[in-house]
């Protein structure tokens, strides 16, 4: 029987190219998000095997159901892909509303612990046990950039995250490790080659990308580990973006 991957935040970007290419490694793939049609796009590229599912992580209620859907449907879980995440306005930390602030937070920071509560009660029981939560970090959960506290704060609650993740899940063999991506292709990154983006020193600099199906490659790589053997943290970029010593 295929291993079941849950990707959160696939119908774009970095979730859409992880569930296509893990669903090339042979993994039977649930695709979770808000909207329903990028979703079915995009599992209609994983191919035949591939499960759209709406859900905001954001909401308790429905991540449940989602997990809950996912054990009805396969009986187990194998890998949970923890991409789902939005950014804030690029202003001032004193002008941040705190309507973006919890938007970042709730998204980026609470979904995460959600969809990570839902698969440890999955992986725990079932047989074989465990299973692999790989969370998507950012560069910004290292090195921030300027205006970007929620985003920042987030990324960097994040890391925290997957340390204790890891440690709960290690008597449970569950594994769990974190992907930091700088500048892959997407539509978060859309304007950086051509406007440029903020730096640290109040310039505004264009900035090589690089083509999102890396990213997903590394995912692919860390989901397909034996669970004696984990990724705990990767960083992914493009080799010239201003990223050692940007600040």
């Amino acid at each position: 029987m295929a291993k079941v991957a849950v990707v959160t935040g696939a119908g774009s970007g970095v979730g859409r190219a992880s569930a296509v290419a893990l669903a090339g490694a042979g993994f039977t793939v649930v695709l979770a998000g808000r909207r329903s049609e990028p979703l079915r796009s995009a599992a209609a590229e994983a191919g035949s095997d591939a499960v759209a599912l709406t859900c905001d992580v954001r909401d308790p209620r429905e991540v449940a159901d989602l997990f809950a859907e996912v054990d009805r449907r396969f009986g187990r879980l194998d890998v949970l892909f923890n991409n789902a995440g939005v950014g804030a306005p690029t202003v001032p930390l004193e002008d941040v509303e705190l309507a973006a602030w919890r938007s970042v937070i709730e998204t980026n920071v609470t979904g995460v612990f959600l969809c990570t509560q839902e698969a440890f009660r999955i992986m725990k029981r079932q047989s074989p046990r465990g299973g692999r939560v790989i969370n998507n970090g950012s560069i910004s959960a290292k090195v921030p950039r300027p205006l970007s506290a929620p985003y920042t704060a987030a990324k960097h609650a994040v890391t925290g995250l997957t340390k204790s993740t890891s440690l709960d899940g290690r008597a449970y063999d569950i594994a769990c490790g974190q992907i930091d991506i700088g500048n892959a292709a997407t539509h978060m990154t859309a304007g950086m080659a051509t406007q440029g983006a903020l730096q640290a020193d109040g310039t505004t600099e264009q900035e090589p990308v690089i083509d999102v199906d890396h990213v997903a490659r590394a995912v692919v790589y860390m989901a397909t580990l034996p669970l004696d053997a984990n990724v705990q943290f990767m960083t992914v970029l493009a080799t010239q973006m201003p990223y050692m010593g940007r600040g």
